[in-house]
């Protein structure tokens, strides 16, 4: 392996664009010069103004300042007040003191590092493939998954550290457990029927393991049980599962804004709606008899050949899941203005109810939209970046190609090939012999399997949430 070569240099030229360009972010630019405005707030004397209240009746300072013991002064206005709010535009300042801002920049960030880093190591690749050399794009993409599962993990964890989210705290649990029982059930469907891989994972990693241990002198009848694998698995679907709940009720409630806002435009629907939809196509992309079927074994009429080769139909996957990331990262800005304009459509549902509210509680319900904006900002690219990662070690490690949509390829991975034994070794023979078997253990196949279950689970997953905050909306505005 060379220590020293071309992919190391790559990684440091990137790590040192990284500490250059440290003041400059993308993360930012989408954020804050993409066109994003914010509502502000009536202050009390705005209050005051329009729900006739006398200044001698209410205590407290003028314009909302504290009193001498820091309470701050409270009066109640009627809900039915009519209130047009005022905007702003967002600006680096406005967001910088914002909860999670900082893993917003970074995931952002890092994921846009992180693709030119793959980007540059696959050209290197095609021009001079890899030999006895491991790929360290997929570190890259590897920290991002991690760092995207980390990030989920701390807003997941605000719902059971909060005293106020027994609802939230509630909705998680429940999700995991039918989550758990729809892994169980997906795991349990036969591989001709649903493509994910995991039976071909086991077969090569119980075959290559039994072969290990024998070369080593170990007598075992092989590894893990089927059983114990598929558990695992349906464990971590669970709890990717659960880490998409709130994600993909945030997408769903966002893309329902979204059109009511932009539905007008027909071209701007299409888009809205294609990119709540192309998680749902790409789950069917794995589902043998609907998609693998249809264009890569039948034959139709007027026609002697399928519409497409296996390989291509590989690849196709592989790049519409590019497509449906670069698409979301392209609709992100007019999401989050959807999110924004939550503050308005708040208090146009308040008019509708009688009775009073307190001024601190008006001002809060308007204020609190901004301070979760990168938390929804995070909501909305955590998953995606996930499942984009997961698809591009799934393309590296199982050996596919990004050309096989225009021509025939004869490329194998490396790791499909069985290393030769020899009669006899000794020393540092030995060595690497055993280190060859060891590689053989966790071959093509298995990281075919483990890599392609769980990018279409998360895509999965993350459908089927937002499909079900799409059906509750639905039912909520008509009833």
């Amino acid at each position: 392996m060379a220590l020293l070569g071309a992919q190391l240099v790559i990684t440091l030229i990137m790590v040192s664009v990284i500490q250059k360009l440290g003041s400059y972010s993308f993360a930012r630019w989408l954020l804050c010069s993409q066109g994003l405005y914010r509502y502000l707030y009536p202050d009390n004397h705005e209050l005051k103004a329009l729900a006739g209240v006398p200044k001698d009746k209410v205590k407290g300072k003028k314009g909302g300042k504290s009193e001498p013991n820091g309470k701050l002064e409270t009066f109640h206005v009627p809900r039915s007040l009519d209130i047009q709010l005022e905007t702003a535009p967002v600006t680096p300042l406005d967001v910088v003191h914002l909860r999670f801002y900082t893993e917003y920049l970074w995931i952002v960030d890092f994921s846009l590092y992180t693709s030119i880093v793959y980007i540059m190591s696959e050209v290197y690749t095609s021009i001079f493939p890899l030999k006895d050399e491991f790929n360290l794009s997929m570190v890259w993409c590897f920290l991002v998954v991690m760092f995207s599962l980390k990030i989920l993990l701390s807003l997941t964890k605000q719902y059971f550290t909060s005293e106020e989210s027994i609802g939230e705290r509630s909705t998680c649990i429940v999700a995991f457990c039918i989550f758990l029982l729809i892994a169980m059930i997906v795991l349990i469907i036969d591989e001709s029927n649903l493509e994910v891989g995991v039976d071909p994972a086991y077969d090569s990693f119980y075959e290559n393991a039994s072969k290990f241990l024998e070369n080593q002198g170990l007598s075992s009848v092989g590894p893990a049980s089927k059983l114990i694998l598929k558990l695992s698995l349906a464990v971590w679907a669970a709890i990717i599962g659960t880490l998409f709940t709130f994600p993909g009720l945030r997408v769903a409630r966002m893309h329902w804004d979204s059109l009511k806002y932009y539905g007008d435009n027909k071209v701007k629907a299409l888009l809205l709606n294609a990119n709540f939809a192309m998680p749902f196509v790409l789950v069917l992309l794995w589902i043998r008899p609907i998609t693998r079927h249809y264009l890569t074994v039948r034959v139709f009429s007027g026609m002697d050949k399928p519409l497409m080769r296996p390989e291509a139909f590989d690849s196709l996957r592989i790049v519409l899941v590019v497509a449906t990331a670069v698409l979301r990262l392209g609709l992100m800005p007019r999401q989050l203005q959807a999110y924004l304009d939550m503050a308005q459509r708040r208090l146009d549902v308040q008019k509708k109810e009688a009775g009073r509210i307190t001024n601190i509680d008006l001002q809060k319900k308007v204020a609190s939209v901004f301070y979760y904006l990168c938390v929804v900002a995070l909501q909305y690219i955590c998953p995606i970046v996930m499942c984009l990662f997961l698809t591009l070690m799934y393309k590296t490690l199982g050996g596919y190609t990004w050309t096989a949509l225009f021509y025939e390829t004869t490329e194998m991975c490396a790791a499909d090939a069985a290393p030769a034994t020899p009669a006899t070794v000794d020393g540092v023979e030995q060595y690497q012999l055993a280190w060859e078997n060891l590689k053989m253990v966790f071959t093509t196949e298995v990281r075919r399997g483990v890599l392609g279950f769980s990018s279409w689970w998360a895509g999965c997953a993350w459908f089927l949430t937002a499909a079900l905050g799409l059906l509750y909306q639905t039912y909520f505005r008509l009833s």
